[in-house]
């Protein structure tokens, strides 16, 4: 079994979470509901701002809270409260009630099937590793990382800070099969942001780092450094003028193509018919060069567990294997909307993992010839019922298969079904942001809409 945080660490130790869930629980079936699933919850934070060697912000959250769904049939109430008292319990639980009593009828609604709920050993995925941080210990390593940026080069001017922070959180869900389960997690990051200057033209970038074990992050002085790095790579950023060319997106944005394809390849959005994935099950939706792999039980992932939201047990699996789409990303209720199974996704995937190629960044760039590096993404222009994707970047430009500017104030657009076939190569530059991993992307042809 995992370790259990001390009770000092946390509002509520885990025995009084379970005690609260279990007693929601209770409450419920008194009240006549048919099923009902409750989660009961604690965290503690921290989190240190300091910019220009100054500090800006310290902020600290001590939390906890519990959420009931009660189930009369297939009406279902939800409620919560952040009281973990037992008037406060009462309360909710009748809150729920109340709700479900005038909710239509839904025939998705209700809890997972028995079977499918997680049963045995609860494995050690070791997610848990409190910092323990002092708030002078987290304003010092702040300070270090900024320092290490701002010295990386005279130019950078100015900066947006830099900033420490750690989390810690318990939680045990419950439910009216006989399901109890939950696990304390940790997560710990070092950030740092600032920006150069070269006459009147102005550039910012930034990088973090974040894990459950904070002994497993890049140090202060490389996250500032590569920040600083970033921030001054960009300084002489132009225009370019409109052309249909390859793009590689760097690794630390590449996660968003896969980020995409989650929303899109997700119950939620394809029973209500609103993504480009419609009835993409079993067919090529990627370029035959790609596998992408989810693993739950990826020791010390961000998003890792042996049960979903619902308690119903994960399993590791291959999403998609030479382009073709294995599966989607289901929930109990988005199953049965489909007429499907769930795959144990209720609350997100778990841990995606692009299979890395054989060529680095610089290889990448070779291959690409002539086209666009793109470091950074703005706008929300996705239009996930049609796949149609226009959105701001940032980057350089290449030519003859090497960087020769900076780039900035362009649009890249095309459609995410012709970009996800054109993936041309994966990096072998794997970076893990959250719960996704990914090395540098190439699609073949995109627009770049400049001048």
């Amino acid at each position: 079994m995992p370790d259990t945080p001390a009770a000092s660490a946390l509002p509520l130790d885990h025995g009084t979470l379970q005690l609260a869930a279990l007693r929601a629980l209770a409450l419920a079936r008194q009240r006549g509901a048919s099923g009902a699933d409750a989660e009961a919850s604690a965290s503690v934070g921290q989190s240190v701002t300091v910019r220009l060697g100054e500090v800006e912000t310290v902020e600290y959250n001590r939390d906890k809270a519990l959420t009931i769904s009660v189930y009369f049939g297939q009406r279902r109430g939800n409620a919560s409260t952040s009281d973990l008292s037992d008037a406060s319990i009462l309360r909710t639980v009748d809150a729920a009630c109340a709700i479900a009593r005038h909710t239509a009828p839904d025939d998705a609604a209700g809890l997972p099937e028995a079977e499918l709920l997680y049963r045995g050993e609860a494995p050690d995925l070791d997610l848990f590793h409190p910092w323990g941080l002092a708030v002078e210990q987290a304003i010092a390593i702040a300070r270090e990382a900024e320092d290490a940026a701002r010295s990386v080069d005279a130019r950078i001017t100015n900066s947006e800070g830099a900033t420490v922070s750690s989390w810690d959180s318990d939680f045990v869900f419950v439910n009216s099969l006989g399901f109890v389960g939950g696990f304390p997690s940790s997560r710990a990051s070092i950030g740092c942001g600032v920006i150069a200057t070269q006459g009147d033209a102005m550039q910012r970038d930034y990088w973090y780092s974040s894990e459950r074990d904070a002994a497993r992050l890049e140090s202060a002085v490389a996250v500032g450094r590569r920040a600083g790095q970033r921030a001054v790579r960009r300084l002489g950023a132009r225009r370019v003028a409109t052309a249909e060319v390859p793009v590689l997106f760097e690794a630390s944005v590449a996660g968003s193509l896969i980020g995409h394809f989650v929303s899109a390849a997700s119950g939620s959005s394809l029973y209500r018919r609103s993504s480009f994935l419609l009835d993409a099950a079993g067919t090529p939706v990627f370029s035959d060069i790609v596998d992408l792999d989810e693993d739950p039980f990826l020791r010390g992932g961000m998003g890792s567990g042996w049960f979903d939201a619902e308690g119903v047990a994960t399993r590791a699996r291959r999403v998609v294997e030479g382009g073709m789409l294995g599966g989607y990303f289901l929930s109990t209720y988005s199953a049965r909307k489909l007429g499907l199974s769930t795959t144990g996704n209720a609350g997100g995937s778990h841990n995606l993992a692009l299979r890395p190629g054989s060529l680095d960044f610089d290889a990448l760039v070779r291959t690409m010839g002539r086209g666009l590096v793109v470091t950074e993404l703005m706008g929300q222009g996705v239009n996930p019922v049609t796949g149609d994707y226009s959105r701001g970047a940032v980057g350089f430009w290449v030519e003859g298969g090497e960087i020769r500017y900076p780039v900035e104030e362009v649009t890249i657009a095309g459609n995410l079904r012709d970009m996800f076939r054109g993936i041309a190569a994966v990096g072998s530059d794997v970076l893990v942001r959250g719960a996704r991993s990914t090395g540098s992307i190439l699609v073949d042809r995109m627009t770049v809409a400049g001048d």
